[in-house]
């Protein structure tokens, strides 16, 4: 069972102020991910030129050496990419976590959480992003739906202990198996529609409160509308 505050009618003002009362643990997320993608880029950038000059600097050898550097340059920003998705999960976790407590949820419990079981969180992710690829390769439409799954899926795979597999299949049936369910992913759609249009009205910039202030709407929904008990 989460807590009482999980199961009240979920609103953008309980939102905003679950937000600001953890703007300090979301602050630390939003910094490290883009430390950590920002490394990876300069990384990635800095063999990607050295393969660049290489390659112009003449002969066979130099030329086999510059596509390698620039190879490697693709592949180094891969693992920095990985990790800093690892930490960005976090933006679900907290409020499921904050929801399920009813506390709130400050940057050292949050990290503590991330590390207690990395394995399990990146293996959780190949699976949900393999399964949402194939769906939006396919067929955009399976792949959206897919994606509407996260929260829930999130949610399960951080505050129990239901293997992999079955966190997923269990959170895809709790949205679409049920006319709450369906509901839920509808206001989930409709939530993420209003943080396009406010990230597309100040250029993005408004991604950093919206996104955050949008998970902890959701998060509340699942729990109000019995998708997440």
């Amino acid at each position: 069972m989460a807590a009482a505050i999980a199961y009240e009618p979920p609103s953008i003002t309980r939102a905003w102020d679950a937000f600001l009362a953890h703007i300090p643990t979301i602050l630390l997320i939003w910094v490290v991910t883009i430390l950590i993608a920002a490394i990876g880029f300069v990384a990635s950038l800095a063999l990607t030129v050295l393969g660049v000059g290489l390659a112009n600097s003449g002969g066979g050898s130099a030329e086999a050496a510059g596509g390698l550097a620039a190879m490697l340059g693709h592949l180094v920003q891969l693992p920095f990419t990985i990790l800093s998705n690892l930490v960005g999960v976090l933006f679900v976790a907290v409020p499921a976590m904050h929801y399920v407590s009813g506390e709130t949820i400050g940057p050292e419990a949050a990290f503590r959480a991330l590390m207690l079981r990395p394995s399990r969180y990146l293996l959780a992710g190949a699976l949900f992003s393999l399964v949402a690829a194939v769906g939006l390769v396919l067929c955009i439409l399976p792949g959206i739906a897919v994606t509407l799954v996260m929260p829930v899926y999130v949610n399960k795979v951080f505050l129990t202990d239901l293997p992999i597999t079955e966190a997923f299949s269990s959170s895809f049936q709790a949205v679409y198996g049920s006319p709450q369910g369906r509901r839920f992913a509808a206001i989930e759609l409709a939530a993420w529609l209003l943080v396009l249009v406010v990230a597309l009205c100040t250029c993005g910039l408004a991604t950093l409160v919206a996104v955050p202030v949008a998970t902890f709407y959701i998060q509340n929904a699942a729990y109000h509308r019995g998708v997440l008990s």
